[in-house]
């Protein structure tokens, strides 16, 4: 089977880990998503600790419906105590199995796809998270929720970083509403459950987690950059070019959304990214031709029609509280990451979607 994650990556993830990870020992995750970007690092994550941490392995319980896997998701490697179901989260799930931990990963995050799928973006993350957040109530089980920074919208500068206490600047009705809202919407269905019947949940809010793995339709920035340049085109940026982001490296973020999972405070969000450095998409070029050390050409154009307008001119975390609460230091630099990214996609990658 190919290589789509890097396993010295895993092996850093773990090694990061509070205590190695042995809360895991003995206790079963239900994990939606399986086969996406996130969920493919959460299956490649147990399975090592089970190789080498955990005395009592971690039971894995992962679910698809796969539309969306694409080529680095279609093939599901057999690993041992791991169940692997090809089900739709939309569906309510009949499990009679023990289940001490909900990870609910699945949603259409690419601004490509929730423009073409609008409808399935919003039930995956309503309906679906009710559903799952009714199967960890009857399991009394602990329920993560994966967010996303798109909850604060198009953020007033006088709130960037982003606190959690942010409530954000989102429109109801905007081309990225069907995204934005649903996960707003997660978010008080989890409130709701805490709140009313003592659900243990948690959100994650991630901001633009990448790395290896990324698949390259995914039409986000960096898999975007990445394709052109092993096809040997100009990137495209687009807009203005000035809009800003941070980025945080899949070790980083794996490390914190796992530290969300085994200790976060029952109720609370918490914003899972790297605050540093706030880089323009200019900028990103610039930082992209320091990695590879050579002149990178490329255009500033207008966005495609593909592509929903109403894009947040700025996005940075405040992840003081995911310190202060769940010990959360991103450690990857901007440069190191990308190095390591681009080293991938350039083997990996094949450049015709460029």
């Amino acid at each position: 089977m190919k290589q789509f994650l890097l396993p010295s990556d895993i092996e850093e993830i773990v090694d990061r880990l509070p205590d190695g990870g042995k809360a895991f020992a003995g206790k079963t995750v239900l994990l939606t998503g399986a086969r996406g970007f996130l969920g493919r690092y959460f299956m490649d994550v147990f399975a090592r600790l089970n190789e080498t941490v955990l005395d009592q392995p971690v039971h894995l319980v992962a679910m698809d419906n796969m539309i969306t896997a694409g080529k680095e998701g279609e093939q599901v490697p057999e690993t041992p105590n791991m169940t692997f179901m090809r089900h739709d989260v939309i569906a309510p799930l009949d499990w009679d199995g023990a289940v001490d931990y909900v990870v609910h990963a699945a949603g259409i995050a690419s601004p490509y796809y929730y423009r073409a799928y609008p409808l399935e973006t919003l039930e995956v993350a309503i309906t679906g998270t009710k559903n799952m957040l009714e199967l960890a109530e009857r399991k009394d089980a602990r329920f993560v929720f994966f967010s996303s920074s798109e909850i604060y919208g198009d953020p007033d500068p006088r709130h960037v970083p982003m606190a959690e206490s942010y409530r954000g600047n989102v429109s109801c009705q905007g081309p990225r509403a069907c995204y934005d809202e649903s996960k707003r919407v997660g978010e008080t269905l989890c409130y709701i459950f805490h709140t009313k019947d003592g659900t243990h949940t948690n959100t994650i809010r991630p901001f633009n987690v990448y790395g290896p793995g990324m698949q390259e339709t995914d039409y986000r920035v960096l898999p975007n950059f990445a394709s052109r340049l092993k096809a040997g085109e100009p990137l495209n940026v687009y807009g203005s070019g000035d809009q800003t982001r941070t980025f945080c490296y899949i070790t980083d973020a794996m490390v914190g959304f796992l530290k969300v999972i085994l200790g976060g405070v029952a109720g609370e969000a918490y914003n899972i990214g790297n605050p540093k450095p706030e880089i323009s998409m200019l900028e990103l070029v610039s930082r992209i031709e320091t990695v590879l050390d050579r002149p990178v050409d490329h255009n500033v154009i207008e966005y495609p029609d593909s592509y929903p307008a109403d894009e947040p001119n700025r996005r940075a975390p405040d992840i003081r509280k995911a310190r202060l609460q769940l010990d959360f230091q991103p450690e990857i630099d901007l440069e190191e990451g990308l190095r390591r990214f681009l080293n991938w996609t350039d083997e990996t990658y094949t450049g015709e979607v460029a």
